[in-house]
């Protein structure tokens, strides 16, 4: 009996390989948004317009009606003394990988930073304020609050404001509340969505408006922070999340089936192994279908690998580079045991980053 995957997996001998791939990026270049005249585009634009004319309330009304919450405008922001009782409560060891993290993205940070290199002309002006959006609806992003705030810290960014959807016991997970005490963050509000973004970059309310709008998101936040684009700066529009698997005989098909599911997890995200081993691409497609059934979110996930997930098997190794150099992906993983650093030195990839600058 056909599995309902069983279609992701396809190989250059087949006479519509090069269609297939075609298809696939296709969709990726339009997954990170709703078409513009589409429902659900006309949809984000009058929430961004009333909450522009209504403020707080039209923030209310939307939080009640998309995360079932009601939360009146003097309860949006989370108190400190929450943000406090969060990070004490978190584990030690949690608590060390936090700092860890923090350590790393901010060292890393430091040294690249533009701002410190002297450059005859030229005067580096930080912003005066960032507004942060961090997931909350499918799993709690709290990495996302280190990955955008420390280099705003490090640019010297005057004040970040962090908003994040209250699906959580009506708030935001304890620990994205936190990571946010633990980085000094005290101005983290309980609203999501297209209203957060609209309050983000709109003068009405008590969410105070922003000079630039960073983080992920879905197709409605990321089509929103498109429409609200000029009034404020963005990042950029991002997504669907995505993963690209360079992957030979010697990769392990758990974990490549693993690392594909992460990323689809995220509903709407990509997952796509490139390989010259018909073998390996089989055994991958055996560990998704395995390890699907242990996932709390099987059906969304399901439904988003065969909209977002490929498995491709090329007729060789360097074929796949090309493909995948065409791909850009914004994570590329290459498992391919002893020949992995070989393949890194000796040729081109086009790495897919996400680039911030404050």
């Amino acid at each position: 009996m056909a599995n309902e995957l069983d279609q992701i997996l396809f190989s250059y001998n087949q006479p519509d390989f090069n269609k297939k791939l075609a298809i696939l990026r296709s969709a990726l270049s339009g997954g990170a948004t709703f078409n513009l005249l589409s429902n659900e585009g006309q949809t984000v634009a009058k929430i961004i317009d009333e909450v522009r004319k209504n403020g707080d309330d039209a923030v209310r009304k939307y939080t009640k009606e998309y995360d079932s919450v009601d939360l009146p405008a003097e309860k949006f922001r989370v108190p400190k003394q929450q943000l406090e009782e969060a990070h004490s409560q978190i584990s030690k060891d949690l608590l060390g990988s936090i700092r860890q993290s923090i350590e790393n993205v901010r060292k890393y940070q430091t040294e690249i930073f533009v701002g410190n290199k002297k450059r005859p002309g030229i005067k580096y002006t930080p912003i005066k304020r960032v507004g942060i959006c961090v997931p909350g609806a499918s799993a709690p992003l709290a990495s996302t609050v280190i990955m955008t705030a420390v280099p705003a810290q490090v640019a010297s960014v005057k004040e970040i404001v962090v908003v994040s959807p209250p699906r959580y016991n009506e708030s935001i997970h304890p620990v994205t509340l936190a990571v946010c005490f633990e980085l000094g963050i005290e101005k983290v509000y309980r609203v999501g969505g297209v209203q957060a973004v609209a309050a983000l970059a709109s003068e009405k309310g008590i969410i105070p408006k922003v000079d630039k709008i960073v983080g992920p998101g879905n197709q409605w936040v990321q089509t929103a922070k498109k429409m609200v684009f000029g009034y404020v700066d963005i990042d950029s529009v991002a997504g669907p999340s995505e993963v690209l698997i360079i992957a030979n005989d010697e990769a392990n098909p758990a974990w490549a089936a693993a690392d594909m599911l992460s990323q689809a997890e995220h509903d709407p995200g990509s997952a796509a192994v490139f390989t010259d081993s018909q073998q390996l691409a089989g055994k991958i497609l055996e560990e998704l279908k395995k390890q699907l059934e242990r996932l709390k979110r099987k059906e969304a996930t399901t439904k988003c690998l065969q909209k977002f997930g490929r498995i491709a098997v090329f007729e060789n190794i360097d074929d796949a580079i090309g493909v995948a150099n065409d791909f850009a992906a914004e994570h590329l993983q290459i498992q391919c045991g002893e020949q992995s650093i070989d393949l890194i030195m000796k040729k081109s990839y086009i790495l897919g980053l996400i680039c911030l600058t404050f």
